[in-house]
């Protein structure tokens, strides 16, 4: 696997450097064994570190896995977020979030694929808080939907139902997506974008 989508920008802020070794080799391990499949030792080890000095870090797996989780979701909320915020019709707007969102699950696809699909295995305090994030990108979305219906761009039977079909199709790339595909994420993104207006039925 690729190491190049659990590197960057998204673990930039995490110090010291060994931390940081220890999340993207939680990553690189969650993602190819699963959570519950994956020991603290294959986690140090990936980061060329002993068993006991992740301890040092990092009390738990939960914890690491905690951290992914965070970065992953407060990352997607902000781009979800400056979306909705931004200047434009409805329809330019979600085009904009659908395709960065989708973008970033297919850069980062290894690392979406914890963030999204391993929520269940976090304690029950964090599961809290991460599922807060969550609505709040879900209510980040449902605003544009919702701000399209009334202005007669979007016609939709359900704002909600609606809601969570764009989410669930845009998180669903960093289950599929091959960096050696014949699609870049760019293409992806704008592919989905495009999609998702033809979903909302968007008016010229």
């Amino acid at each position: 696997m690729s190491v190049e989508a659990v590197t960057g920008e998204a673990w930039g802020d995490i110090t010291p450097d060994a931390a940081r070794r220890l999340v993207i080799a939680a990553v690189q391990a969650f993602a190819e064994r699963g959570y519950h499949a994956t020991t603290t030792r294959d986690i140090a080890g990936r980061a060329g570190m002993s068993p006991a000095a992740l301890y040092i870090h990092y009390k738990t797996k939960e914890e690491l896995l905690y951290q992914i989780s965070k970065v992953g979701h407060l990352r997607s909320l902000a781009m979800l977020a400056e979306a909705r915020d931004s200047e434009g019709s409805a329809a330019e707007r979600l085009a904009t979030a659908v395709r960065v969102f989708v973008r970033w699950h297919a850069e980062h696809h290894t690392t979406g694929r914890v963030v999204q699909y391993e929520l269940g295995a976090l304690a029950e305090e964090h599961h809290a808080e991460i599922v807060a994030l969550r609505r709040q990108s879900e209510d980040a979305i449902r605003s544009i939907i919702k701000d399209g219906v009334t202005a007669g761009e979007f016609d939709v039977p359900e704002i909600s139902g609606t809601t969570l079909a764009v989410l669930s199709l845009c998180i669903d790339v960093a289950r599929w997506f091959n960096p050696l595909g014949r699609r870049t994420p760019d293409e992806v993104g704008a592919l989905y974008a495009d999609l998702v207006l033809r979903m909302v039925r968007a008016t010229d």
